[in-house]
This record gives C-alpha cells, structure tokens and sequence, in this order.
C-alpha cells in the first residue's frame, strides 16, 4: 500500500533561492521537452517517447550549465510528467473526450519538483539534506513508517514549502 505524508519545511532565504532555481529549470525542461516532442511530430511525423528523450537530457545540460544544479533524477522524472501529459491527451482523443494537448507551463504553474529514489536523506530529526539545496528545517509531526519511494519538494500558491514523501507500507485491516 502506498502512503504519503505532507511535512512543512522551513528554508532560509538561501535556500528558498535555490529551490526557485530547480523549479526554474525543471519548468524550462518541460517546455524544452514538450517543444522538442512538438517538432519532431510535425516534421518527421515521429512521437518521441521518454526513452527517447533521457538520453537528450545530457546533451541539453551541455548546452544549459544551469541545469547542471538539479539532480539527474529529478530531471529525468521531468521528462516521465510530459510523458504522462501526452498519455492523458492521447487516452482522452480515444475516449472522444475534449482532448486538451499537454500546454507549456509558466513559472506560476509549475510548483513541484520530484525526487524518484534518492536525492535525499535525513540528518537529525528534524533537518532533511536535500541535493543541490543542503539542510533544511522541517517539521516532522509524526513517524515514517516503511521504505520511503519518493520524495516531491512542492510549493503551495502562499510560498509556504512541504515535503511529501511516499512510502511502501504494509496493509493494516483496521477494526470496524
């Protein structure tokens, strides 16, 4: 069973900025990608998949030092989020619903960044070390129980920060 928990972090001014930093580049690879996808559609008439386009994602941070600052896994999960758009777009052409093909995203709409296996890990009780950020205060109200899977950094519409971990946990039958 999966499980999340949602922990308020607290990060200095420093850390605020670098965290901005990583949604910036997270949201220019998003709109790199999907542009990327849109060309070579109607060009070549070829859909791209994301395993296709991870092996880009080297070659584009080459080109963009700055992305160099976001951890590899974070910036290959950006490319799993455009995939994902396109398999709801392409679901929902089937199902004759609206269809509503994968839009670019500005800076207010993009307020997540994930980190899929590591990346991440504690130090102390209540100091969570993140890549490319460092430590940073966080106020762990109760236990995690099981493995943790993944960890999203998310940023909600007050500039408030949380970490939001998801864990395998195993099934309890609670009583009636």
């Amino acid at each position: 069973m999966i499980r999340t928990l949602k922990f308020r972090l607290f990060p200095t001014k420093k850390q605020r900025a670098k965290m901005r930093g990583i949604l910036d580049e997270c949201r220019w690879l998003y709109n790199h990608i999907l542009q990327t996808r849109r060309d070579a559609y109607e060009h070549d008439g070829t859909s791209l998949s994301l395993y296709d386009i991870n092996p880009m994602i080297p070659g584009w941070k080459d080109e963009r030092p700055s992305l160099k600052i976001v951890h590899s896994q974070v910036l290959q999960n950006v490319s799993e989020r455009v995939q994902l758009a396109f398999q709801g777009f392409w679901r929902r052409c089937k199902s004759g619903e609206k269809p509503g093909y994968p839009r670019f995203k500005q800076e207010d709409r993009y307020d997540s960044f994930t980190f899929p296996q590591s990346g991440f890990s504690f130090c102390g009780v209540q100091i969570l070390r993140i890549s490319g950020v460092g430590d940073v205060r966080i106020k762990k109200h109760r236990p995690l129980e099981g493995t943790i899977k993944r960890l999203t950094i998310w940023r909600d519409g007050t500039g408030c920060w949380f970490a939001c971990f998801s864990m395998e946990v195993e099934e309890r039958v609670l009583p009636p």
